[in-house]
């Protein structure tokens, strides 16, 4: 997961920086020094927001070609 990725994921599921850091346990200035490309994350804190956010309905999209990305699980299933 990269920062633009977090910052995708969450506009995805309209949730803002302090609930995403309650949903993952983590520091809302962790999450904003990510996204803001201003440092990087420790393997734990990483663990901790993509599963918060896989948890939330998000899938991360690997590089493709098109780069990076994220998307919505479908809630029909």
């Amino acid at each position: 997961m990269d920062s633009a990725q977090l910052r995708m994921a969450r506009a995805a599921l309209k949730i803002g920086v302090r609930d995403l850091a309650v949903m993952a346990g983590v520091t809302t200035a962790t999450i904003t020094r990510f996204e803001n490309e201003r440092g990087g994350l420790n393997s734990a804190t990483q663990t901790k927001l993509k599963a918060a956010l896989e948890t939330a309905g998000v899938i991360f999209i690997d590089q493709n070609g098109n780069g990076p990305g994220v998307r919505l699980r479908d809630r029909t299933t």
